[in-house]
Order: C-alpha cells, then sequence, then structure tokens
C-alpha cells in the first residue's frame, strides 16, 4: 500500500483512522472492505470529481468484489441545499441503501457536507466513509464528523454531527486540483499553525510553496501534521462545547464574507478563511492581546503564498460595508446568548475563544482595513 501515515480518531467504538498517502484511491478495496458489512456502497460525488476519479475508485471497489452504485451531483457550494439534500436522499432511497450500507463521499467540503448530512438522516443514521478530493476538505471538512448545508441565513446553519467510518485522503489527487483551489485549502494547513503550532507555521513559510507546487513528500506531511492536530482537539471535544471551536479562527469574519456575495464562487472558503485569520489577528492586535509582528508575518505569509490577505479584491458591487458584514456575525451559529464569538490570539500558535469582543473594536478593525 502507499500509505504515507495515519491518526486514530478515538471516540472508543465510533472511533476511526485518517489514512494519509499517494494512489491511496487505486487501493481503496483494501482499506474500504474491511469496514462493510455487505459487499456493497453508495458512492456520491460531482460532476468535477466524476470525470477524474471516480473510474479509479470504481475500479479499485470492483477489484475487492465490491458494487457501487453511483450518485453525481452539481459541483459548486450552492449543491449544499435543501433542495439537492432533497434529491440526494431520494436517490439513496431508490437505490434500496440499507440502515448498516455504507456511503463513500468523494469529493471536496461541499460533497463531504451533504453526503455526511444524508447519511446522518438517512433511515436515521447510515454509516459514512470520507474520500476527501481538496486540499482544504483532508485537512479539515473530511475529518470530525461536522455536516450540514446552507440557507439563506448563513452557512453551515443546518446539520448533524456524523462520525465518519474512515477518512481516506490521497494526496496524489491534488495533482487534478486548479492552482486556486489548493490555495484555498492551504489556507486552512495555515489556520493549524497559528492555532497550535508556532513550528508548523514556521515550517510552512520554509516550505508552504512546495505544498502547493506539488512536492509529494510536503504534502503528505501538511495534511497528516494538519489531521493530527484535528484528530486531537475533535478527541477532547467532540460537539464543539469548547476547544473545538478554536478550529473556528479566522471563521466568524470568513463566513460574514461569504454570506454578503452569496456563495456566488466569487470568493471561496478557503480565501474567505485566509482573509479572516489576517482580520482575526488585527483585532487581536488592536486589543492589545498580540505582537504586530506576529500580525505581519501572518499578512506576509498569505501574500507571499498568494491569498487574500486582508478584505478580499472580490467585493459587492456597492463595496464591502462593515455593518453589513457585522450584521452576518449575529447569525454566526457559534453566537451565544446574542455575544458574537470570536478566536483571538496572543502569539502565532496561542488562540484562544472569547465571547467579549465588543462590536465596535470589530467595526474598527474592518474600517481600518477599508482605509488602508
Amino acid at each position: 500500500m502507499s500509505v504515507f501515515g495515519s491518526v486514530r480518531l478515538g471516540l472508543g467504538e465510533r472511533g476511526y483512522d485518517v489514512v494519509v498517502g499517494r494512489d491511496l484511491l487505486a487501493e481503496a478495496d483494501k482499506h474500504v472492505g474491511p469496514l462493510l458489512a455487505r459487499p456493497q456502497v453508495a458512492v456520491v460525488t460531482d460532476a468535477n470529481v466524476e470525470k477524474l476519479h471516480l473510474a479509479t475508485l470504481t475500479a479499485a471497489l470492483a477489484r475487492g468484489g465490491i458494487r457501487a452504485h453511483t450518485i453525481v451531483l452539481p459541483a459548486g457550494e450552492e449543491t449544499k441545499s435543501f433542495a439537492q439534500l432533497e434529491k440526494l436522499l431520494d436517490k439513496l432511497l431508490e437505490a434500496r441503501i440499507e440502515r448498516s450500507d455504507t456511503i463513500l463521499a468523494l469529493g471536496g467540503g461541499v460533497i463531504g457536507d451533504i453526503t455526511g448530512f444524508a447519511a446522518a438522516t438517512l433511515r436515521r443514521g447510515t454509516p459514512v466513509i470520507q474520500v476527501p478530493t481538496t486540499l482544504l476538505a483532508q485537512v479539515d471538512a473530511a475529518i470530525g464528523g461536522k455536516t450540514g448545508i446552507d440557507t439563506r441565513h448563513g452557512k453551515n446553519l443546518v446539520g448533524a454531527f456524523h462520525q465518519p467510518r474512515l477518512v481516506l485522503s490521497d494526496v496524489g489527487v491534488l495533482d487534478t486540483l486548479p492552482r486556486r483551489e489548493l490555495l484555498a485549502g492551504y489556507a486552512e494547513v495555515v489556520k493549524y499553525g497559528l492555532l497550535g503550532d508556532a513550528r508548523f507555521f514556521s515550517w510552512l513559510e520554509q516550505n508552504g510553496r512546495q505544498v502547493i507546487t506539488g512536492d509529494v513528500a510536503a504534502r503528505n506531511y501538511a495534511v497528516l501534521t494538519s489531521a493530527r492536530m484535528k484528530v486531537e482537539i475533535v478527541q477532547g471535544d467532540e460537539r464543539e462545547s469548547g476547544a473545538r471551536a478554536l478550529l473556528n479562527l479566522g471563521h466568524t469574519f470568513a463566513h460574514a464574507l461569504e454570506t454578503e456575495l452569496g456563495y456566488d464562487g466569487r470568493l471561496l472558503h478557503g480565501e474567505a478563511v485566509a482573509a479572516g485569520l489576517v482580520l482575526a489577528f488585527e483585532l487581536s492586535q488592536r486589543l492589545g492581546l498580540v505582537k504586530a509582528a506576529d500580525s505581519a508575518r501572518v499578512r506576509r505569509h498569505l501574500t507571499q503564498i498568494g491569498l487574500p490577505a486582508g478584505l478580499p479584491a472580490a467585493a459587492p458591487a456597492s463595496g464591502w460595508d462593515p455593518r453589513r458584514l457585522l450584521e452576518h456575525m449575529r447569525q454566526d451559529k457559534k453566537v451565544k446568548a446574542g455575544a458574537l464569538t470570536f478566536i483571538l490570539v496572543k502569539a502565532i500558535g496561542n488562540a484562544y475563544v472569547s465571547r467579549d469582543v465588543s462590536e465596535a473594536d470589530v467595526l474598527g478593525v474592518l474600517d481600518a482595513e477599508l482605509a488602508a
């Protein structure tokens, strides 16, 4: 097998492995087969991934005697909707997928989220295996059991926690990703260094370009290191009642930016996260928590790698309106008792959850970015 490494997410009987390596799709039967109640699966993917990777996966499953029923959804964030969820559930029921059968999510974060949510609700809970095909999904979205869809009120506001049986991350499939998609995923990799591992961030400053350009060793290391960090956090706080919220570093800003643009493709999730990371450091600096030099390092690295470092150039026709962004933040799923939740930083690698940030300070940061 072509496994580089793996990490176990220990949740007792619901625990599972996150496996990282190259050419794992072509060996999927060896990883998936032992987990099946019977030799058949439903594979859910999107129209883009279908053309690139579905044949490799289904051929590997067939070699292992596993029959695959495939369902192809439209590509894009718009797929994370009630309408597409209903269509997916109908197709799974039409295929007579039983409660003990397994559903494979082959795709990026969108496919992983909607497929995981469908699995959580189908027959009140059906096993799911995540086979992420984007860097963002491999280091973040596919791990930890968060599933969901978007609504007009915001991103991921409807969903469920539903842990997969396995996460199979083949870094080889990243070769087919457009550079923009790779960069979007890289923002989540950077996030791990900023929230809890200053040495990893320093490694990224030296090796980040190799991760983007396709160095296999660098990609394996970045994906496995990120996975280990997420696994450690999820093990201690599966349902995000405490430390797991750290994984939202930059995301309160990011989700507001995405919501303002209506998820129309002008701003990818990872691009919004990159902008959010910079804004989170700027907010922390404004509050006297972090040194200006740390904020400058974050902004410099993201700029050098080609990601937004502050309010993105992609903006509404009328421009960014800090007060509208603040209104979106008030709808964020992390709001508690009406108080906004932010992940703040005391240094690179040292983040914490705060619920006492004033709206005036948030507006001050956004206004300063617009004036810069």
